[in-house]
């Protein structure tokens, strides 16, 4: 029947896993994120590795994460340079650094390399989970406080405003992903669906030349389009 076959699809979107990779050299914490995601409901650590250079290798053979979670002091090549090289390899990833420390410049170098934002060490097994959920439902998970900083120091560098042929509906929507809303939060805010968003973000996107709301977030700021 067409109406069960409708429920059933539903019920297969709703219950469908997100996969995601962990990249970090710290065996223990390594292990800890990977038994953290796996016991999350609707997560799955699809892989694990201790260097970018590996995880790039099995980039371009084997296909494409949805979540990355990458540790900044790897190494050999550091987790900003792994993100630089990998999302082009797979602009529709999502970047997450994992930090010891909070720095706001390397933040600021992260989200310029194409980083959604990061996540501190110290925090709980629990905080961690509810941050990668928010990336999940299109959030950009960073610190009030560092964000603040980031943002101050991408206006510091701001250029002069580009033509990038913007609705005023994308206009809005940018505005409100630079405030740092997600995707559910924009869509009540403008009275519209969350996949009404989702495609305004993909063109925003597009036309902005970018992969990422956190480099759109940084374009908008540096060239004052918001």
């Amino acid at each position: 029947m067409p109406g069960d076959r409708e429920r059933n699809d539903t019920v297969s979107a709703a219950t469908e896993e997100v996969g995601l990779w962990v990249i970090e050299d710290d065996p223990m914490f390594r292990s800890g994120m990977e038994e953290l995601i796996n016991s999350a409901s609707g997560m799955r650590c699809e892989r694990v590795f201790e260097t970018c250079e590996e995880a790039i290798r099995v980039l371009r053979e084997e296909g494409v994460p949805q979540i990355v979670l990458v540790d900044i002091g790897l190494p050999g090549m550091s987790g900003i340079e792994g993100i630089r090289l990998m999302k082009p390899l797979s602009p529709s990833t999502e970047f997450i650094i994992l930090t010891i420390y909070e720095s706001h410049e390397k933040v600021f170098e992260a989200i310029c390399a194409g980083a959604t934002g990061y996540l501190v060490k110290s925090l709980t097994p629990e905080e961690i989970v509810e941050k990668v959920r928010e990336v999940i439902s299109g959030g950009a998970p960073m610190n009030p406080h560092i964000a603040r900083q980031v943002l101050s120091m991408l206006s510091s560098v701001a250029s002069s405003p580009g033509e990038y042929g913007l609705t005023d509906r994308e206009k809005q929507v940018l505005e409100q992903m630079v405030e740092g809303l997600t995707r559910k939060e924009i869509a009540d805010r403008l009275f519209v669906s969350p996949s009404t968003i989702l495609t305004h973000s993909r063109n925003i996107y597009s036309k902005l030349h970018v992969h990422t709301r956190g480099g759109a977030v940084a374009k908008a700021l540096r060239e004052r389009l918001v």
